[in-house]
């Protein structure tokens, strides 16, 4: 096992205290941090004590790290990321690829890296798991039409998209409000009339649609300890709170609003699905001492783990260890490795079981096959 040193991502929807408290480090933070990266993502890869990065350390013996299963499906690639998320402020909305998507998406790319333009940075799908450590305030997937209908009725103005709706037309509602000519006048008169979080969101986002297709989304509320499975299509965007997001290790986000960055609305209308639907609140499932996240993903699985349980964790595949409360001990074989709050660890694929004990919760990144 390796305890990693895991990179900050400053973004401005980020807290001041939030992760600098989970690291133990100073606070509050001159800067807004927004992100912990825990993984192999060339972007901002976790690191060896020794230096090396993880996917340095991957790519020099990729069958060892990874194993074999893992190698043939993925490749020498470590197929997700861990993430701790502090959200002070919403996200941008907006929607991933599946994989045909991705795949179809980045060869047709012509968009040069680096450009904010660019729709694609890689050929993978980016389904996400989002396990709240507080309570945690999102919006995902589209409400029933009929109920939006009888929402944006209210409005005059978006009575047209109203009718468009009702008649179950989901894909052009949406387009008609992302192309919507007189943003500026009408995002206040549907703030108005729809109240919060809109009315937060148009503060922060004056004359932005993306308020009003936020409208369109379901609201969704995890107390902690629970989980939000988003599939790749799927509209969605996190509003506040703190917590422990597993994806698969994709950059690809195609935004719909709520953001100053690129909205590509004829791509985002052939990415984004269409169809109504609440999502799952996930509580975990008991499994072998291990408290489990279930999902359809098959790049990754998430599961926590009561220290003072104590549990063994079986070997196989690649997985990420990482501790947001208390102290934890993972045995290995005659090795032993302590982490404590915000601390993380890459076990490869070749050794043992793992033994943890201690008196703090451990999450664990793994693939779905161990």
């Amino acid at each position: 096992m390796h305890v990693l040193e895991n990179p900050v991502q400053e973004y401005a929807w980020g807290s001041h205290t939030v992760l600098a408290d989970l690291l133990g480090r100073p606070s509050p933070t001159e800067r807004p941090q927004a992100e912990l990266w825990i993984g192999a993502h060339p972007a901002a890869p976790s690191r060896l004590p020794a230096g090396a990065s993880l996917g340095e350390h991957i790519a020099a013996d990729p069958e060892g790290a990874l194993g074999p299963a893992a190698l043939a499906r993925f490749g020498p690639r470590l197929p997700f990321l861990l993430k701790v998320l502090a959200i002070a402020a919403p996200l941008s909305l907006q929607v991933h690829p599946d994989r045909e998507q991705a795949e179809r998406g980045y060869a047709a790319e012509r968009t040069p890296p680096g450009d904010p333009a660019r729709n694609y940075k890689d050929d993978w799908p980016k389904p996400e798991l989002l396990c709240a450590l507080t309570d945690v305030h999102a919006l995902c997937g589209l409400r029933d039409p009929g109920e939006s209908a009888e929402l944006l009725g209210k409005v005059p103005a978006l009575r047209p998209v109203a009718d468009l709706l009702a008649a179950g037309d989901v894909r052009a509602a949406v387009r008609t409000v992302l192309t919507w000519p007189d943003a500026d006048r009408v995002v206040p008169e549907a703030v108005a009339v729809a109240g919060e979080p809109y009315a937060s969101l148009a503060e922060r986002y004056p004359g932005d649609t993306g308020v009003i297709l936020a409208m369109l989304l379901n609201e969704v509320r995890l107390a902690p300890g629970q989980a939000m499975y988003v599939p790749p299509r799927v509209p969605h965007a996190y509003l506040s709170g703190t917590a422990v997001e597993l994806m698969a290790g994709s950059d690809n986000v195609l935004r719909a609003g709520l953001t100053p960055k690129h909205v590509d609305v004829p791509e985002l209308l052939n990415v984004a699905s269409f169809d109504p639907g609440r999502p799952d609140v996930l509580d975990p499932v008991r499994t072998a001492g291990e408290e489990v996240y279930l999902t359809p993903a098959p790049e990754f699985r998430l599961s926590r783990v009561d220290a003072a349980a104590g549990a063994v964790l079986p070997a196989g595949g690649p997985q990420l260890l990482l501790c947001t409360e208390g102290r934890v001990e993972l045995r290995r074989g005659g090795d032993a490795t302590e982490l404590t709050r915000g601390r993380a660890a890459f076990a490869e694929h070749r050794g043992g079981p793992i033994e943890v004990t201690g008196s703090g919760t451990l999450f664990r990144a793994s693939l779905p096959e161990t």
